[in-house]
């Protein structure tokens, strides 16, 4: 169609709903308006939370998520997709289906698995499935330090511990792993490590070819929603052409200065 290159980038986010609007879907739809996409979104899970716990949630069907999401993708292309907290395993195979058959493009996968107050947010069954059967369709995979510990049963405690569960990912059939190592920040001060000095690692391994992203350590209490917008920001990125690598650096930059304004945008309790 005649234009067509001219138009807005459609980013589709798939993930829970957050009244508080912390993280979730209202964090990733911030995030893709900030870099110049059309957000379109699909609610996986109401959760009732506030900015300092869960208190439940009510979990949509694979044909409730699915009939969400295919009037908005016969409007118009997707140029991207980012995936977060799929709850039930029949979320994650109807997902799956639906990128098999071309539906969907190669997402970008937030693995949540729990909030940050400690509410288990995703079924076992699950996660078994987002391993076999919806990781070696992704684009990229993003899980923090204890998602991929959980996922591989690989213990992180420093950088080799990150590659090594990075290549365990890879092993699964993901074709990109991002290990984020902002909790692994936030266990070496529990370890008694000053927080001068340190750095807010991660490790990108793509195919074969593995990148460390390292950047200043904001030394605040923990920000909610940093995982949403992360990966939202890297969809977004390669939604508009951007390379893997870049997206990620960009999507780096982006969350480090949420982070340090995150006190006066309210996202700290």
């Amino acid at each position: 169609m005649a234009g067509s290159e001219n138009r807005t980038a459609v980013v589709l986010t798939i993930a829970g709903f957050d009244p508080s609007g912390g993280a979730g879907i209202i964090a990733d739809v911030r995030t893709i308006l900030h870099f110049g996409c059309r957000p379109v979104a699909a609610i996986t899970s109401l959760t009732f939370q506030n900015t300092e716990r869960v208190f439940g949630a009510i979990h949509e069907s694979a044909r409730s998520v699915r009939a969400q999401i295919l009037p908005v993708i016969e409007e118009s292309p997707v140029a991207g997709v980012k995936i977060g907290m799929l709850p039930t395993a029949e979320i994650v195979l109807e997902i799956a289906r639906m990128i098999r058959a071309q539906t969907l493009p190669p997402p970008v996968i937030d693995p949540v698995m729990r909030s940050s107050s400690g509410f288990e947010l995703v079924e076992q069954d699950a996660i078994e499935a987002l391993r076999s059967e919806l990781i070696p369709l992704a684009r990229l995979i993003t899980p923090n330090v204890p998602e991929a510990e959980a996922l591989t049963g690989v213990r992180i405690e420093d950088e080799q511990g990150m590659r090594s569960a990075a290549e365990k990912l890879r092993e699964m059939g993901a074709r990109a792993v991002l290990i984020k190592g902002g909790h692994l920040s936030q266990e070496s001060e529990v370890r008694g490590q000053k927080s001068e000095g340190r750095q807010a690692t991660d490790l990108l391994m793509d195919q074969d070819e593995v990148t460390v992203f390292r950047g200043e350590w904001i030394d605040t209490p923990p920000v909610r929603g940093t995982g949403c917008m992360m990966s939202s920001a890297i969809a977004s990125n390669l939604a508009r052409g951007n390379s893997l690598p870049e997206s990620v650096r960009v999507a780096k930059l982006f969350v480090a200065d949420v982070i340090r304004d995150a006190p006066k945008l309210g996202l700290i309790p």
